[in-house]
């Protein structure tokens, strides 16, 4: 069986089409930072937290390299960031309830701004508290998306109005 250009062009037309629906109908939450050798990714001013590809497993490990082949392809950022993601890390001990052990688990999973806590949805909070070790059920309990919702938009007299005096 010989293949002619046509069928050639076609199949790679339909390649990219593909290529282009799983990177326009993926689901767009933060993921998880990436664990290299039991140590997780910490984010520090000399290494602030950037997005990495998922890679949970094989199949996403597939399709964060199918991404990054798609985008040297067309020219694009197949990883760009997440909005929250960018910048300088944030204060996380002015929230009321967090102390300088969880705000050390926060950052290993990646969560260094208010802003990546504020637009976690219920789904991402759950994942989130699943993997918060002694901190479990600490999220809810303590309200640290709403709190974190009103650091992220500057709103200091809602959130003292709310949570009480702004701490340090």
């Amino acid at each position: 069986m010989t293949f002619d250009s046509t069928t050639l062009l076609i199949i790679a037309g339909a390649l990219v089409v593909l290529i282009l629906a799983f990177l326009l109908l993926r689901s767009r939450k933060p993921a998880a930072p990436i664990e290299r050798r039991g140590e997780p990714y910490v984010a520090s001013r000399e290494r602030p937290y950037v997005k990495p590809p998922r890679t949970d497993g094989v199949t996403d490990e597939v399709a964060a390299a199918t991404t990054d082949v798609a985008g040297e392809v067309l020219g694009v950022d197949a990883h760009g960031a997440l909005s929250g993601d960018s910048g300088s890390a944030d204060n996380l001990q002015k929230l009321k309830g967090v102390g300088p052990k969880m705000i050390a688990r926060l950052h290993e999973l990646g969560i260094v701004r208010f802003q990546q806590l504020a637009t976690l949805n219920d789904t991402e909070l759950a994942h989130l508290d699943e993997r918060m070790g002694p901190f479990r059920g600490r999220l809810a309990r303590d309200r640290v998306v709403e709190q974190a919702d009103y650091l992220a938009r500057g709103d200091i007299d809602g959130f003292e109005e709310r949570f009480g005096k702004l701490g340090s």
